[in-house]
């Protein structure tokens, strides 16, 4: 059986703000939830209330999975001061370890402009070195996130699973790894068993949302039963974010995939 972990940016709206909506999850029955960034620095994250925060997910036992590392988009054209990033990196570690998460989800931007694309992951390797020795012991583990560029984020960088792969062994850290997110590496026509097989034990975190629309699980075409099986066949077997925009009410919404996951 998966932990799912409903997205409280998208899921459990209708309870009101976001610790009202780990009181929400909980009540539905999860044991998890995730959210972006827990200050609001980038769109279309918000600041939260973090105290109300945390004791919402004490008072329910509830698991924040993974947060967002703030700023999103650092690593652009010049003049590549990356230094906010480091700043801020800081800043969010200490926010994950007082709310309990256990990831930091890091993404490449858009890169760096002029510069050859094996350039560029190289200089991310670079980048998250140093990130990850910065954050030396505080048990919080970076998870590198690939994006599709066909629909969502158009102009980024890192829009494969095998360059993320690339950098996550290139850093070589116990707590650095990937996220592997199946509606994004979908829309971009990989084959998740074959990017899940030579991503072996790096994926550090896995998301969900059905694709074409990003809608939930059996809005779209993914095949569910047989992508849980491939999760589940190439030896994951952490929990797995629902970032996916309900086209019902949230509880409804959750009903098909909780029922696969029972026996995945």
């Amino acid at each position: 059986m998966y932990q799912l972990a409903p997205n409280i940016e998208l899921l459990f709206t209708e309870a009101g703000d976001y610790h009202d909506r780990v009181r929400a999850a909980a009540a539905a029955g999860f044991t998890a939830v995730e959210m972006w960034g827990p200050t609001g620095v980038d769109a279309p994250a918000t600041p939260k209330d973090l105290p109300a925060l945390k004791a919402a997910l004490e008072e329910t036992g509830t698991q924040l999975t993974a947060q967002l590392a703030e700023p999103r988009t650092q690593f652009m054209i010049p003049p590549w001061d990356h230094s906010e990033f480091y700043r801020k990196l800081d800043e969010g570690v200490a926010i994950a370890q007082d709310l309990g998460c256990p990831r930091i989800v890091v993404g490449s931007g858009t890169g760096f402009g002029g510069w050859k694309r094996q350039v560029q992951l190289d200089k991310l390797i670079e980048i998250y070195q140093k990130a990850i020795a910065q954050i030396d012991g505080s048990g919080i583990t970076l998870a590198l996130e690939p994006v599709n560029v066909r629909v969502d984020h158009p102009g980024s960088l890192l829009d494969r699973t095998s360059e993320a792969v690339y950098i996550a062994r290139g850093v070589d850290s116990p707590f650095f790894g990937i996220l592997y997110d199946l509606y994004h590496s979908t829309v971009e026509s990989e084959n998740p068993a074959v990017e899940l097989e030579n991503a072996g034990d790096l994926v550090a975190y896995v998301q969900i949302a059905d694709a074409p629309g990003r809608g939930e699980p059996g809005t779209g075409s993914i095949d569910w039963p047989a992508a849980l099986a491939t999760l589940r066949g190439a030896g994951y077997d952490g929990p797995i974010g629902l970032e996916y925009y309900p086209t019902t009410e949230s509880a409804a919404s959750v009903a098909y995939i909780r029922e696969l996951a029972v026996n995945a």
